[in-house]
C-alpha cells in the first residue's frame, strides 16, 4: 500500500512510485482472488453447480457498485472492471469444469 498520500507527493516521480505500489497490491489481491475461483471449481463440481450463475453475477455487481460508491469510486468504472473479471473467472471455471 502507499506510503504517502497524493498530496504528500512533491513530484511525478514520487507519485508514480505510490501508483506502482498500489498496482502491485491490486495484482497480489487479484492473484489471491483467483485461488478462490479455483476452489470454486472444486466446490461446484462437488455441488453439481454450473460455472455461470446469473443470480450470483447480479449480486456481485450490485455489491461492487455499492462498495465503489461508498469509497468514492465511479460505480460505472467498477462495474465495467468487475464484469470483465467475472467473465474471465467464469471462462476459467468452464474450462476446468469441462462445460
Amino acid at each position: 500500500m502507499p506510503r504517502k498520500s497524493p498530496n504528500e507527493c512533491a513530484s511525478m516521480a514520487e507519485l508514480r512510485v505510490e501508483i506502482d505500489d498500489i498496482d502491485t497490491t491490486l495484482i497480489r489481491l487479484l492473484a489471491l482472488r483467483t485461488t478462490y475461483i479455483d476452489r470454486a471449481v472444486d466446490l461446484k463440481r462437488i455441488e453439481n453447480l454450473p460455472a455461470r450463475t446469473t443470480d450470483r453475477v447480479a449480486e456481485v455487481i450490485a455489491k461492487v457498485r455499492g462498495n465503489a460508491e461508498q469509497q468514492g469510486l465511479d460505480s460505472d468504472l467498477a462495474e465495467t472492471l468487475w464484469r470483465e473479471l467475472i467473465e474471465w473467472s467464469i471462462q476459467r471455471e468452464i474450462v476446468h469444469l469441462g462445460e
